[in-house]
């Protein structure tokens, strides 16, 4: 088939067109240029295009595609690109977050609308899917969204223990400082490998029936209490990382005030995968402890740590 992915050569992404060529696929991967193209084997076979999410000539540029598969990765502004590309599009597959469904009610949590969701950018992205799911169904163009957790694995700083992607917290957490977290730390924290990601894109685009009118959780086959989040740090470090407990006024105000950093030791992202498992045969490769230290691995052979 020949497949177009918009952000094709982020995280998701590298692992997924590396998933297609295997398959010997088509493909074309639209790009802004910020992330230089990979050497690895295989991608001389990609077609790279250089052109602006958005940008001057992104509508042209992607309408000249004419991809039987359409994976938009960044989902930033998916109706133009729905719009766009719908004339030869034999599959629009979207990239959401599931966050976007609101703070769970329900552990796991159902690929299903939660509550409002509190965060700006991601509800009206949310909104956006839906009205596209509804809007393909009427066009009779095969719809499928793909719903991430928190993304970990190589070639990206993976979540540290203060709900961001900070190298220094990570150099904090190899010297075994203490970390602070609110009490009683029951939530559960689930960082799922973009490998894993990239596998239920590459079967949704290879089940199209199975997959259409669906959006889809992924996520890894368990999820981490807090404490145990920084345990399995500890455990890839070879320390053993403290727990300063807080009370949530402390922690949310002081420790660490930011609302899309504490949000992950409020909120449980632990995402029910059974309807991914049933309809397109997904099974995650890597536990949560193994992808965070594929990512801890990384870092390392990058130099950072």
């Amino acid at each position: 088939m020949k497949i177009c992915i918009i952000g094709g050569t982020g995280h998701i992404g590298y692992n997924l067109v590396n998933m297609l060529l295997a398959e010997d696929h088509d493909i074309t991967v639209i790009t802004s240029g910020r992330i230089p193209l990979p050497q690895d084997d295989g991608w001389d076979r990609v077609t790279a295009i250089t052109c602006s999410y958005g940008g001057d000539g992104w509508a042209e540029c992607l309408g000249e595609q004419r991809a039987e598969v359409v994976i938009d990765i960044l989902g930033r502004a998916a109706p133009d690109v729905y719009a766009t590309v719908k004339p030869a599009c034999g599959h629009f597959i979207l990239c959401g977050s599931v966050w976007m469904f609101g703070e769970p009610r329900s552990v796991p949590t159902p690929d299903a609308t939660q509550g409002p969701c509190p965060f700006e950018d991601y509800a009206r992205r949310y909104e956006e899917m839906q009205q596209l799911q509804a809007q393909a169904a009427k066009d009779g163009i095969p719809f499928t969204a793909i719903m991430p957790p928190n993304i970990c694995g190589p070639r990206k700083i993976p979540l540290e223990g203060l709900g961001g992607r900070s190298l220094d917290v990570h150099k904090s957490h190899q010297r075994g400082e203490p970390v602070p977290l609110p009490a009683p730390g029951s939530n559960l924290v689930g960082p799922c490998d973009a490998e894993d990601i990239a596998q239920a894109f590459a079967l949704a685009a290879a089940n199209r029936d199975a997959a259409d009118g669906e959006i889809f959780n992924v996520g890894a086959a368990y999820a981490l209490t807090a404490p145990q989040f920084i345990a399995a740090y500890g455990d890839i470090y070879g320390v053993e990382i403290p727990i300063d407990w807080q009370s949530w006024e402390q922690y949310s105000t002081e420790s660490v005030p930011g609302f899309g950093s504490n949000f992950h030791f409020s909120a449980n992202m632990c995402p029910d995968i059974s309807k991914l498992r049933s309809k397109l045969g997904y099974e995650p490769r890597y536990t949560p402890e193994q992808t965070m230290a594929r990512a801890v691995d990384w870092m390392r052979d990058e130099g950072m740590l």
